[in-house]
């Protein structure tokens, strides 16, 4: 690797370099304690050194120095050291091999080395050599992938290390990188951390000792931020089997975040891809860069901290300060700028948020420029309100942008204006005063292209034109008069508030909304303030007719969700008289069954029913749908789908927060998560099913407003008004009483209708009255409270969203791993009765087998015919693997070792198990296939070897069955009598006919006959017995046995050739096979399976006739009954096998194996084995086999 030119001090650089070449004007170096020289002891203390040292002398082992003669200044060009000479080199090249260091020595050599001799100034050679590194440089910085980083240099050097070490194929890109200590028990180990996008890696030289940790993202089970005995600041990382602690970083919170960020977009990448969408910028995970991690980051805060949508992309992120009129001053804060939207949030907490969508903006202009308003900008809406925004830091590049952006918005949605509605303007409600003087506010909703709506409206008039709550009011005659004074007062409160603060989508929103929204937002404003708060509004002006167009397409259409749609329809909210009418629950199946068929990914779950009933309530029937929307794929991320896991991670950061901030009732609970049966509807449902209605909807005013940290702040509210009890309660069940007799007794004394009967009440015979609790007081409380909360909860600020994002990443990963977990015993529960293996060794085995499904999802683009992990199929069906993969794994674990036939024999075994035809197979038939192998009776083996070379797993295009026979077979023509030491002789052909017969009683009549195997099957079957014999203790002894076994077999064959051709066939070409049978076997005598010529020409084989070869068959009885006439063959297949050596060496060695293949260094090898094993017949003694040995 070329290196910008560096100037190198050698004083006392002596005793670490040693010179391995020179010239009059280059020198080339190598590191002591690599390769040979060195002393022992020194070699082994400038390892320690280069460990714990960030020097550019640990850069590699072999480098390059640029001399000039007669100069005092030297240039290193590449690795290497002088002896003698001048005090100072320049540095121009290293290498972490020497074969790569020789490379750039070359050329030198041949492109520097003679022209430099025309210079006649030495500090033109230094010159002219620095030069042109720098041009190598820049020319070899098509590793763009350096040029991203903030420190290209320093970059490049830790990729070449990373590269060595760890020896990655080149899709597994390096993120970045960090000196630290990994701690063994007591110890620590100062080394180097390695971030890339699957695995976390670590590397540790000291004092002779080489460590290496290569930990997948993809196992990574908790990530937390921890201390021991001697440090405070650790970072834990546990996987299933081991914790790892990470100290001494210079910025543990930095590197904490980005193993955060690497270890979320990997597992959601690979286990969450049903539902887990990637950014544009990370959907091609070798282009990742720390850079792009940082702004991802920013981009889901700012998504979350406004409550945008998903594909929503952040483009800037500007200090500035924003002039609020209710305060006459300017607040201090940063603007966010977005694809459609110009956001603003105040650097006080809770100050002042706006949200401006650019579908409002009507312009943004620059103002002049003075010493009181440095760079400002104003921005107009349509409401009539304007925003000056001032110190803005580049701002004409900044305008040039929003504007491009403002036009785009533009076009892609025109705005249509409408001035019929300035009576309602009017109106004192809709007044307010702006920065420059006062302006009337617009309608509440926002002016779209309102005559097209109407004319959708009359071709659609099926649609609920009212929220449900107007045609079914109650509270004009039942509300007491004190409640109907309450509601106004609100209202009046909410009236003086907008003309203050503004009433459209681009209002400030401050600390003083929020509370009135935690009073209880008047029945009146609720649905049009949900609007507002959730941005829905923005979704409904932007598509005129979606929504009644969705309803058209899928109304009447039949399917598995609209069933259980129907089943859901009178469980919603049946209490209310809404629903108890065709009306209400026409609409809340034209809504529901509209967003299923608008996002089917979701489709429907059980919980959007009573949420949707309540949007019925309060808001029309387009707008609840626009509401059921926000909520869905804006506000409950991953909520509603196949696995909720968007719930369960909000669960388990609610766990946290119980242990955080009420650590007593955590401690007697013991297991937080015997809480998650009875919250985890809270956030499904937002209390609605759990509260009476009256109260809850005050608890989706809040979460409408504040988002999820209101339900985490009312959940915790409710345990705490409930921790004594809940600490002396015995059980579960217990405990699910406390809280479920304390949520029904919670009361809206400001609600103006009747209390509505609650189908959630679990408690009507209480002996003596419940205390009733005001809904109004128990979220005053969860606000007042804050301060003594955890940091994640405090204030509505940037800080307490980030937090809360950044638990839910955290969090992610252990419900993810939770979910894999639950899959990997579901699949072991099921297999494990049906296999001898036992339960750790099929642990290990299920390891092995993902692992190897995810080596191919880290590197290799996507198959069709290989999908990615599929969360939404049945456990056993959620991995599996191609015959790629399976031949990796069937090298690895399988007894059956064949050499090069191994790859061979692996494809069989393949096409045996794909059952299906679809070029996959599962957990569960790798394991059965298995199990035969190493725990099978011998006739089992057999069976499967013989199924082996049969259709389908022996094909007529199988690889190692193409040649055609080109040797005669051995003759059967006379009996067969085979000498033995003694002298003596035995006539087999009694023997084998009474073993024949004997079978053929005793066969399983309920079992499927397997098919004969016809001459080029068995070819194949005795080819691969062969090869398993080679290097068994025993493998002289196997070798006469099977030369006497097929021999037999060979008898048989044609002796059922024969009569079944009932003397049709007159011995033409095929009844000419002569070669006699030895008396003893040997090896080198064996003719049957070499492939090469031994005389007979191409005319001569194909003079077999096809007939001969089509009727020679052999049965399965036929093979098992020789193969048992043999002691040595039926002890090799009876003896035991060892899987859990097995286990080892593949868990050791699966990475090596396919790392190998993919750099393409397997596939000589692959031949060369072959090679040698069709040839191993006609080399006996000489026999030698090149194994195939992936070094840890």
């Amino acid at each position: 690797m070329w290196l910008k030119p560096e100037e190198v001090l050698l004083k006392n650089a002596l005793k670490l370099w040693v010179t391995q070449k020179s010239s009059c004007y280059f020198i080339l170096q190598r590191r002591r304690g690599h390769g040979e020289g060195g002393g022992r002891l020194t070699g082994r203390l400038v390892g320690a050194l280069d460990a714990v040292l960030d020097s550019s002398a640990r850069v590699a082992p072999f480098r390059i120095l640029l001399q000039v003669p007669g100069s005092q200044v030297y240039s290193p060009i590449a690795c290497g050291e002088l002896l003698s000479g001048p005090d100072v080199y320049w540095a121009i090249a290293t290498g972490a091999t020497l074969e790569e260091i020789n490379q750039h020595w070359e050329w030198l050599e041949q492109n520097l080395l003679h022209t430099l001799s025309v210079f006649d100034n030495k500090e033109d050679i230094a010159s002219f050599v620095k030069g042109k590194v720098k041009a190598l440089i820049a020319e070899e910085t098509s590793s763009r992938l350096a040029e991203q980083e903030e420190d290209p240099e320093k970059f490049r050097e830790a990729l070449v290390k990373f590269e060595t070490r760890f020896n990655f194929p080149e899709a597994e890109k390096l993120i970045t990188y960090y000196s630290c200590c990994c701690w063994k028990g007591k110890v620590p180990r100062q080394g180097w951390l390695y971030l890339s996008i699957n695995h976390l890696c670590f590397y540790s030289f000291f004092l002779g000792k080489e460590l290496k940790l290569i930990v997948p993202w993809v196992d990574i089970q908790k990530l937390e931020k921890t201390s021991n005995v001697f440090l405070t600041a650790t970072i834990r990382i546990t996987t299933h089997s081991k914790e790892r602690d990470f100290s001494m970083f210079l910025n543990l919170e930095e590197v904490f975040k980005i193993m955060e960020q690497l270890a979320d977009v990997t597992l959601r990448r690979l286990l969450d891809n049903e539902g887990f969408e990637l950014d544009p910028d990370l959907q091609e995970p070798s282009q990742i860069t720390k850079r792009d991690l940082e702004a991802r980051a920013q981009n889901e805060f700012f998504r979350a901290f406004f409550r945008l949508p998903r594909q929503e992309k952040l483009h800037a992120v500007v200090d500035c300060s924003l002039w609020t009129p209710f305060s006459r001053c300017h607040t201090v804060g940063r603007m966010f700028a977005s694809d459609s939207y110009i956001c603003f949030a105040s650097k006080e907490d809770g100050c002042c948020n706006v949200i401006l969508p650019l579908r409002e903006v009507v312009s943004i202009e620059k103002m002049e420029d003075t010493s009181l308003l440095p760079n400002p900008i104003i921005v107009s809406v349509r409401s009539k309100m304007a925003f000056q925004f001032i110190e803005l830091k580049d701002r004409d590049d900044l305008v040039e942008r929003l504007l491009l952006r403002l036009k785009q918005v533009h076009a892609d949605h025109p705005v249509h204006y409408d001035t019929s509605q300035d009576d309602d303007m009017m109106s004192p409600v809709f007044h307010s005063t702006s920065m420059c003087s006062d302006h009337r506010f617009g309608d509440l909703e926002m002016v779209s292209s309102q005559n097209n709506e109407e004319s959708e409206k009359e071709k659609s008039p099926q649609l609920h034109p009212e929220a449900l709550r107007a045609v079914f009011q109650q509270s004009s005659s039942q509300s007491p008069d004190s409640r109907m004074s309450r509601e106004q007062i609100k209202t009046s409160l909410w009236n003086d508030h907008f003309v203050e603060y503004g009433r459209t989508v681009c209002m400030f929103r401050t600390e003083k909304i929020r509370k009135l929204v935690a009073m209880g937002i008047p029945e009146s404003l609720r649905g049009r303030l949900w609007l507002l708060f959730s941005d829905a509004v923005t979704d409904l002006a932007s598509h005129p007719g979606y929504y009644g167009n969705l309803v058209e397409e899928s109304m009447g259409k039949c399917c598995l969700v609209t069933e259980e749609i129907e089943r859901d329809l009178h469980r919603s909210l049946p209490e209310h008289p809404a629903f108890q009418n065709e009306t209400g629950i026409a609409a809340l199946r034209r809504v529901l069954t509209a967003y299923a068929h608008r996002n089917p990914k979701i489709g429907y779950c059980q919980s959007m029913n009573i949420l949707t009933s309540v949007l019925l309530l309060y808001a029309k029937e387009e707008e609840a749908f626009w509401l059921l929307v926000a909520v869905c794929e804006r506000m409950l991320p991953d909520y509603f789908n196949h696995r909720v896991i968007g719930a369960q991670v909000d669960q388990s950061v609610f766990e946290e927060l119980i242990q955080e901030h009420l650590p007593d009732l955590a401690g007697h609970l013991k297991d937080p998560s015997a809480l998650a049966s009875i919250s985890l509807s809270w956030f499904l449902t937002l209390f609605l099913s759990i509260m009476p209605l009256e109260s809850a909807v005050n608890v989706v005013d809040c979460f409408f407003y504040d988002g999820i940290k209101a339900i985490f702040q009312l959940g915790l509210a409710v345990l705490e008004a409930n921790a004594e009890d809940l600490c002396g309660s015995k059980d579960d069940g217990q405990a699910l009483m406390i809280l479920s007799r304390f949520l029904d007794h919670i009361k809206n004394e400001d609600s103006p209708g009747p209390p509505i009967g609650s189908h959630h009440t679990f408690f009507s015979d209480d002996q003596e009255p419940y205390p009733v609790t005001d809904i109004a007081d128990l979220i005053r409380d969860s606000y007042e409270r804050e301060s003594e909360w955890p940091v994640s909860l405090q204030k509505f600020g940037g800080q307490s969203v980030e937090q809360i994002e950044r638990m839910r990443c955290r969090h992610r990963i252990r419900v993810l791993q939770g979910h894999e977990d639950t899959t990997k015993q579901n699949v072991l529960r099921v297999v494990t009765p049906e296999v001898a293996i036992l339960p750790e060794d099929l642990e290990e085995l299920y390891d092995l087998f993902k692992r190897e499904h995810m080596m191919s999802c880290y590197w290799e683009q996507p198959q069709p015919v290989a999908p990615r992990h599929d969360p939404s199929r049945p456990y056993a069906e959620q991995y599996r693997i191609d015959a790629r993969q399976f031949a990796h794994l069937f090298q690895l674990v399988s007894p059956w070792t064949c050499g090069a036939h191994t790859e061979i024999l692996a494809e069989r075994t393949f096409r045996l198990l794909d059952d299906n035809m679809d070029h996959l197979i599962e957990f569960k038939a790798f394991v059965s296939c298995l199990d035969i192998m190493y725990n099978g009776e011998m006739n089992e083996k057999i069976k499967l070897l013989y199924r082996l070379h049969i259709p389908p797993a022996l094909t007529e295009n199988d690889q190692d069955s193409q040649s055609p026979l080109k040797n005669p077979l051995l003759s059967t023509s006379r009996p067969l009598v085979f000498g033995k030491s003694n002298g003596d002789a035995i006539d087999y052909q009694k023997q084998l006919k009474q073993m024949i017969k004997d079978l053929a009683k005793e066969k399983d009549k309920a079992e499927t006959e397997l098919p004969k195997m016809s001459q080029r099957e068995f070819i194949q079957f005795c080819k691969t017995l062969y090869s398993m014999f080679h290097e068994d203790p025993e493998e002289n002894n196997l070798y006469q046995a099977i030369a006497t076994v097929t021999t037999l077999l060979l008898q048989i064959g044609e002796v059922g050739q024969r009569s079944s051709s009932s003397g049709s066939f007159s011995q033409e070409g095929g009844g000419e096979l002569q070669a006699s049978a030895p008396p003893c076997w040997s090896p080198e005598q064996d003719s049957v399976f070499a492939d090469s010529d031994t005389g007979m020409s191409p005319q001569d084989s194909r003079a077999l006739p096809e007939e001969a070869e089509g009727e020679w068959t052999v049965s399965l009885e036929h093979i098992l009954a020789s193969l048992l006439t043999e002691q040595s063959l039926v002890n090799f297949f009876e003896k035991p096998l060892d899987i859990k050596s097995k286990l080892e060496n593949a868990k050791i060695n699966q990475y090596s194996l396919k790392n190998s293949e993919l750099s393409g260094q397997s596939q000589p090898e692959l031949k060369q084995d072959s090679s040698l094993l069709r040839g191993r017949a006609c080399h006996t003694k000489a026999r030698t086999t090149v194994s195939w040995a992936v070094s840890p």
